[in-house]
């Protein structure tokens, strides 16, 4: 069995809460993390902050979030580790391979998302048609640019 793509390394991590101001405070003020960027969706039901750790191809996003309206769904504050984005070097391939394996998408399919990449979701939860998941955890699959490919060839290639 040949997987058609590589998971190259750990995009990002969501962290939610009902005001995100304290995640803020933590994030930013006492880990010193940057704000790289905003991100509202009326869709996704979302206020995010959009931080950065690390530098270059090779940081890791870290997205405060807290729901725009706390009756609606998604419910980002429900697990406060919401979820955790995986660059993914081909990610119609692997949505395709994935789905073939038995793999469990949420609704939406590949979209862009707030950072500016394609993206798809893991569903937490299997079924029926689809008994494989992400057994709890709502996985972010994101679409590598080109500069974050080769960083991480460049890093595999000094490694061996």
């Amino acid at each position: 069995m040949t997987r058609p793509f590589k998971v190259l390394g750990l995009q990002q991590i969501a962290i939610g809460a009902t005001d995100k101001s304290t995640l803020r405070h933590l994030w930013v003020d006492l880990f010193g993390l940057s704000v790289s960027g905003h991100f509202q969706s009326e869709r996704e039901n979302v206020d995010e902050d959009i931080c950065s750790l690390g530098q270059g191809p090779l940081k890791v996003e870290v997205d405060l979030m807290q729901p725009l309206d706390i009756q609606k769904k998604p419910a980002v504050h429900t697990t406060p580790l919401n979820h955790i984005g995986l660059w993914i070097d081909d990610l119609p391939a692997a949505v395709n391979w994935l789905t073939s394996q038995g793999l469990r998408f949420a609704p939406g399919g590949i979209r862009k998302g707030a950072a500016g990449f394609d993206i798809c979701f893991v569903h937490p939860k299997g079924s029926e048609e689809f008994p494989l998941s992400g057994e709890g955890v709502l996985i972010e699959l994101v679409q590598a640019p080109t500069e974050v490919i080769k960083a991480f060839s460049a890093l595999a290639e000094q490694a061996h």
